[in-house]
């Protein structure tokens, strides 16, 4: 087909939407007005202020944004919502009206709905609330006959708004109004600022949280009070005045003391507590049936301490902390007061602290049916087992077992039929502390405990008509959170070995013109360090603007120089190992437009540098493009490097389609469609190259004219999303293949569309 056709179906395709769109149009709303009655279309606040105003246009949105009813919505200059829901109210509406009333229809709103006088002394009271006492406000309806819409208009009159002269704090006797005192120096009460009522209530909140740190286990906000005096100052000023209310409980007013400590680390509703052991370690109650939980190392994990006064940070970084240990399911931190005489001027606290354990032996089967982008499909069984609290600490242990047996259904010649088996074998070891020569004490790390992880595993992949692979890995490391959005990673062993074994005549040769390759495969050991820092500002998913960096580093084989024996390359134990420094971020940028329409955005950049031991950076650290989570546009390990192309791209040459540095960009509007179908527009741009020239791969180096290199896609998304489980399916089509002569890489290929199907979001 060719593209003056593909164009001429586009255009008509796009006539048809635009014929829809005036048939929806066409249909006007009027007739169904009843009769009398005016839609109420808009409204509009008009303020008059009698002096300067700073932040008018603030002012006028929160206004406005106190106005009900909210005005009828039109899109495109129509009423879509409102045609839906009038044809759905008829007396046999149909099964599709009815369908598009449920989806799209809106009530209607009119002039008679409108209570102006009531909006009036809600808007007087709005500005009294910031300051601008003996205002004035008026109210109008305006009605269109013609288009029978009506337009409520509201004029306001600002006079000049009081502004505080003096803050302060009554005189009083009592302990806790010294307390609030040593606290005034961060109020939210500036000088000069108008009234304002908002501000007042956040200054209470703000006294309540600080009194609560202070161990004010009692104390409530409410129990202060403001008072204002205008009558000392002429050009509206005033002064404010703070106290408590009167009759407030005694025990609000005192700070309380931490007196009894009990944890429960094996809490069931079925066991009598009263019937079970307690053990006491470091001034601690442990309270269970047989030891669960070992107390020595359940205690660096709580915060609370008795003898401390009570503290509302230390409760919710204790929950945090023992929520994070992986074994338990609930925790549930209650307080109870002792007994004490109303007049001591300290109370007294018991801290219960209830854990409900995770079942502590799990064992899940996954059954896979497999299909990539490089034709290979198949069936696949994993199975995991998972022991949590092995040791009776809180570590935990992960067994995977992986299998997969796959056929290339696609391809030519000698690769048709091409069969793959891979085997994998995997344990991972977490411990809830950080294992190190030197004890490092618990309030060390303000957030959060790290975690020790040691992992190991084994995998093996048979490649009929090419070769077998079979690999060994062991991690030894930290991971650990620094607060809400930051976690680091780092693995000081990282230690990974590659067998290439079993290879044919048809992959020897393929090796043989491409040195490079044999290279990257010949670097069997590789040892090294291995950091991770990220970002995640996600989790605040309310947030209109979001942020996310993950940034990873890896460096390998500089220790393993020092002790290496032999001419370059060098080996260690008779293996060659590879020495090379890996660097790469991927940052994402979402803005929310509403709460369920999204512009997602990605950049991803990274480079691995070999030196000293290698020329080339190991086959498996190497970067690839393109497939569902990378450039959708173009299969898995098919776009690059740079403008290579293969001689035959029936041949799947996945396996020499990478590079050492890598760039990528992506674009992405996601918008509702019905129910848990979401739907999306995404456009994405990327491409590796290799940072030396690989005689063997022509136009594979990165040079000064990258962006005519990049491939470039885009197409449409459906993903179903259920309690943030997302099946995702993605139709690309590629708009820019560096592959092809310069001149004709802006292909715009529709024909050949791309269909992606994964697990999750792309980015």
């Amino acid at each position: 087909m060719s593209k003056s056709t593909v164009l001429m179906k586009m255009n008509k395709n796009l006539l048809a939407v635009l014929f829809l769109v005036l048939v929806c149009y066409g249909c006007s709303v009027d007739r169904y007005i009843p009769e009398g009655k005016y839609l109420y279309t808009k409204e509009t606040v008009n303020i008059t202020p009698d002096s300067v105003v700073e932040n008018l246009d603030v002012i006028k949105t929160d206004l406005k944004a106190a106005l009900r009813p909210e005005p009828v919505g039109s899109f495109l200059g129509g009423y879509p919502g409102l045609y839906y829901h009038y044809k759905a109210q008829r007396e046999k509406p149909g099964f599709l009206n009815k369908f598009l009333n449920k989806k799209f229809g809106k009530e209607p709103v009119y002039d008679t709905d409108i209570e102006t006088y009531e909006m009036e002394q809600i808007l007087l009271n709005r500005l009294e609330n910031k300051g601008f006492f003996y205002s004035t406000v008026s109210s109008e309806i305006v009605r269109d006959t013609s288009s029978k819409e009506a337009e409520a208009i509201y004029s306001l009159r600002l006079t000049k708004p009081y502004r505080l002269k003096t803050y302060q704090l009554d005189t009083d006797t009592l302990p806790v109004y010294a307390k609030i005192q040593n606290s005034m120096n961060e109020t939210l009460l500036k000088k000069d600022m108008p009234f304002n009522l908002s501000a007042m209530k956040a200054e209470r909140e703000r006294i309540d949280t600080y009194l609560k740190g202070e161990g004010y286990y009692n104390f409530n906000g409410a129990f202060l009070i403001f008072e204002t005096d205008t009558n000392q100052y002429k050009n509206k000023r005033f002064d404010q005045y703070l106290r408590l209310k009167k009759d407030v409980p005694a025990k609000a007013i005192i700070p309380y003391q931490i007196g009894k400590v009990s944890i429960f680390p094996n809490n069931r509703v079925d066991i009598d507590s009263t019937t079970l052991d307690t053990t006491q370690f470091a001034n601690k109650n442990f309270i269970q049936d047989e030891v669960y939980f070992k107390p020595k190392r359940l205690d660096p994990f709580v915060l609370i301490e008795e003898g401390e006064l009570y503290s509302p940070s230390k409760s919710k970084a204790t929950g945090r902390r023992l929520g994070s240990i992986g074994a338990y399911k609930f925790v549930n931190i209650r307080y109870q007061e002792m007994d004490t005489d109303a007049e001591d001027s300290l109370g007294l606290l018991e801290a219960n602290i209830y854990l409900s354990p995770l079942n502590k032996r799990a064992l899940r089967a996954e059954v896979k049916g497999v299909t990539k982008s490089n034709g290979f499909s198949g069936p696949g069984l994993g199975l995991t087992f998972i022991n949590r609290n092995l040791f009776k600490g809180g570590e935990s242990l992960n067994i995977s077992l992986d299998g997969a047996y796959e056929v290339q259904a696609g391809g030519s010649g000698s690769n048709s039929g091409s069969t793959s088996l891979q085997l994998g074998l995997s344990g991972k070891l977490i411990f809830p502390r950080m294992l190190f020569p030197i004890e490092i004490s618990k309030n060390y790390f303000k957030y959060d405990i790290p975690k020790t992880k040691i992992e190991m595993g084994i995998s093996y992949l048979n490649r009929t008509q090419l070769f077998t692979l079979g690999s060994v890995e062991a991690k030894f490391g930290y991971v650990w959170q620094a607060n809400k959005y930051v976690t680091h990673e780092i693995n000081p062993v990282a230690i990974n070995y590659v067998s290439l074994a079993n290879t044919t005549d048809e992959f020897e040769q393929i090796l043989d013109e491409n040195p490079f390759l044999r290279t990257s495969f010949d670097q069997q050991f590789i040892s090294g360090l291995t950091y991770s820092f990220i970002y995640n500002g996600m989790i605040d998913t309310q947030r209109q603007h979001q942020i996310y960096l993950n940034a990873n580093f890896e460096t390998a084989g500089n220790s393993l120089s020092l002790i290496a024996s032999g001419d370059k390359p060098q080996n260690i134990f008779g293996l060659d190992y590879a020495q090379f420094a890996r660097v790469d971020a991927d940052f994402r940028y979402h803005f929310k437009l509403t709460e369920k329409q999204t512009i997602a955005t990605r950049l991803f950049a990274g480079v691995g540098i070999p030196y000293g031991n290698s020329d080339v950076v190991p086959y498996t650290k190497q970067y690839f493009s393109g497939g569902p989570y990378s450039v959708r546009a173009f299969r898995t390990r098919s776009l690059g490097p740079g403008t290579y192309q293969p001689e035959d791209s029936e041949t799947f040459s996945y396996y020499d389609q990478t590079g050492n540095l890598r760039l990528e960009a992506n674009l992405e509007y996601r918008f509702p469609l019905v129910s848990l179908l979401q739907g999306a527009f995404f456009v994405d741009a990327g491409n590796v190259w290799n940072t030396t020239d690989n005689e063997a791969l022509e136009g594979d180096t990165f040079g000064s004219d990258f962006m005519k290199q990049l491939g470039i896609g885009g197409g449409f998304g459906m993903r179903v999303d259920i309690q943030n489980f997302v099946i995702r399916l993605d139709l690309a089509a590629p708009f820019h293949d560096p592959s092809l002569a310069e001149g004709s890489r802006w292909s715009w290929d529709l024909e050949n569309p791309i269909l992606n199907f994964a697990i999750g979001y792309p980015f």
